[in-house]
């Protein structure tokens, strides 16, 4: 095989990761669009989504997500000046803090969730369940062949 050229798996992977990242495109400007009214963007949104319980820190929710943690951090540091965070030491780690959502950001989530149901349940109902569980199955297999 010459290593300077793709193989049709190799064709196939860059065109599957080209759309990716289009797509990634289009799904931050349309979440952009559904949490506008709520004072939220896609990326502080989805912050806000991966701190699914109390005293996650900065480097997990960035594992969880796939962003670099300063990235992270930097959103971190806004959502609390917002009010949307609570920051608190973490006994097991002094460098890296454990974050938790207000009230506040429960409250905005809970405004949110039925908006993004609606916007979901449309998007949702223009493919067969067993194709998207199919691509579902795709990217995490995916992931993990990145993760391993």
């Amino acid at each position: 095989m010459d290593q300077h050229h793709r193989d049709t798996g190799g064709d196939l992977i860059t065109a599957l990761i080209d759309e990716v990242f289009q797509l990634n495109g289009k799904l931050l400007r349309a979440g952009d669009g559904l949490v506008a009214e709520f004072g939220l963007t896609s990326a502080r949104w989805q912050i806000l989504g991966a701190i699914d319980r109390d005293g996650t820190t900065v480097a997990q929710i960035a594992r969880h997500r796939g962003l670099r943690r300063q990235s992270v951090r930097e959103i971190v540091t806004r959502l609390r000046a917002d009010g949307l965070v609570a920051v608190r030491a973490n006994p097991d780690d002094r460098r890296s803090p454990l974050v938790s959502l207000t009230p506040r950001a429960h409250e905005m989530l809970a405004a949110v969730r039925p908006a993004q149901a609606r916007w979901a349940n449309g998007l949702g109902s223009t493919f067969p369940p067993g194709r998207l569980a199919d691509a579902v199955r795709l990217l995490a297999a995916l992931r993990a062949a990145l993760d391993a």
